[in-house]
This record gives structure tokens, sequence and C-alpha cells, in this order.
């Protein structure tokens, strides 16, 4: 068995059921500027940051639009619809995160969220003080599937590659921790028809994570 001594935990679909709320939010807004994202799968957002796929979504429109200024609309209104974490957190999260946390592991976060929505969850779920490391994507000049965020948590805890292992879901997210020459173990994906084959080791969730670890 591996002996991990780190583990880089994303955060949407990982700790939090919030991957169908972002869905709607998004689709919401854009139907309101008259923009439809019909054309692309709900996996397609998964994992990545709304920023980098402005040309995905407004495809022969891209030129008539001001992204940046979309951009900051976007922002504006996620602020003012914001996740209820409390009631989106997955029922092990808390034991699981703790647990690994009291067994001695040092648990860092890499998610692509904002910094000021993964702070507000991990403060409204009492989570934050577990994270040795909280990084956000926006922090980076390019997210996942790059990977530079998982490359700088893994720096910053303090591990080898050897001995820190990710925990992810989306494609995006997996390619970027594979691609930071990390081992990743991915939540099993059942309901957005997410390509996870470049993870090396599927889990149905948290709870057979530190079971796995504990083995």
């Amino acid at each position: 068995m591996e002996k991990f001594k780190a583990i880089i935990f994303d955060m949407d679909g990982v700790l939090f059921d919030t991957e169908t709320f972002y869905y709607r939010r998004r689709e919401k807004f854009l139907a309101e500027k008259g923009i439809s994202i019909k054309h692309l799968p709900p996996s397609f957002f998964i994992g990545g940051n709304m920023k980098q796929i402005w040309p995905d979504i407004l495809r022969d429109d891209f030129d008539k639009w001001d992204t940046e200024q979309l951009q900051k609309e976007y922002s504006i209104y996620k602020k003012t619809h914001p996740l209820p974490y409390k009631n989106l957190i997955f029922e092990d999260t808390f034991e699981v995160v703790k647990g690994l946390f009291d067994k001695g592991f040092r648990l860092g976060l890499a998610s692509s969220s904002t910094k000021h929505d993964i702070l507000k969850a991990l403060d409204e779920t009492q989570l934050r003080e577990y994270f040795s490391v909280i990084l956000s994507g926006e922090e980076f000049e390019k997210g996942k599937p790059h990977p530079a965020i998982y490359q700088e948590a893994r720096r910053q805890l303090g591990f080898n590659n050897e001995e820190t292992l990710v925990i992810e879901d989306s494609e995006k997210g997996i390619q970027a921790g594979v691609s930071a020459d990390l081992a990743v173990w991915a939540i099993e994906d059942t309901l957005f028809d997410m390509d996870q084959s470049k993870a090396s080791r599927l889990v149905k969730n948290l709870t057979q994570v530190i079971e796995d670890l504990s083995k």
C-alpha cells in the first residue's frame, strides 16, 4: 500500500455536492443575457474556471461580447446567489476530513472556485482548521487541467510527489493531478458521464478513501 503523508482535495464534487447548483446558476445568468449553453454538456463546465471558457460558450458571437464585463457581472451574480454550503456538504465529508487530520495526514485544498467561495464553504462547515494549504484557481494564470495549482499545493505541504495524493472528480482536475505527477483517486461520477479513466483509482465516496488509506 502507498505511504501517502499529504492529501490534496478538490472541493466541488468531492467535499460538496455543488455541481448541479453551479450549472443551473450559470445557465440562468446566461439565459438572462440571451446566451444559451445547450450546445455544451454539463460535464464541460466541471473542474474548470468560467473566465477561461467564454469562447466555447459564445462561439461565433465571441467578438460581439465584452467578456471581461460579462465576467464581472457573473461574479456579482454569484455573490447575490450564494451556495448553501451547509446543505450541500456530502454527509461523510466532515467525518472523513477530521479523521484524516487526526491520523496525521497534512491536508490541502486546490479548487477552481474563487478564494471567497472556498473560505465561505470551509467556514460555514467548520472545515477550515483542518487544511494547512488552501489554493484557488484565481491565484494562477492557468487553471486546471494545467498542473500549476497541484504543483504549488504539494510544494507548500512539503512532501514529495510519491507521498502526496490528490482526490478529484472532474476530467480537468484529474488531468491536472496526473500532469503534476501525483497519484489521483477520483470520486466515481454517476451523473455527468465524465471521463475519469486517467485516475489511478476510482472510489465510491470519501468514506472509501479513508478506509483504503487505513489498510
